[in-house]
């Protein structure tokens, strides 16, 4: 699977690797992605969903509905 963030919408970043001589080679900046279980109270099952840790962090803030909500708001089916 792609190194992307369903609520973020964090995905990767590119750049160049520098090496000591200077010479630049292509590299890519992965966020980080975890997928977490959550239960979801108002569909009575568990959700899977591959989020980056600052996407964690915002589901611990408003809640599971909302960020759900929020994925769905987006076109990401769940």
């Amino acid at each position: 699977m792609s190194a992307h963030c369903m609520l973020t919408g964090a995905k990767p970043g590119f750049g160049n690797r520098v090496s000591h001589s200077h010479r630049r080679t292509s590299r890519r900046f992965d966020p980080n992605i975890q997928t977490k279980r959550y239960w979801l109270p108002s569909e009575n099952r568990h959700v899977r969903l591959r989020l980056s840790t600052k996407g964690i962090r915002t589901v611990d803030s408003i809640g599971v509905e909302a960020a759900v909500a929020r994925i769905r708001a987006r076109g990401v089916r769940i």
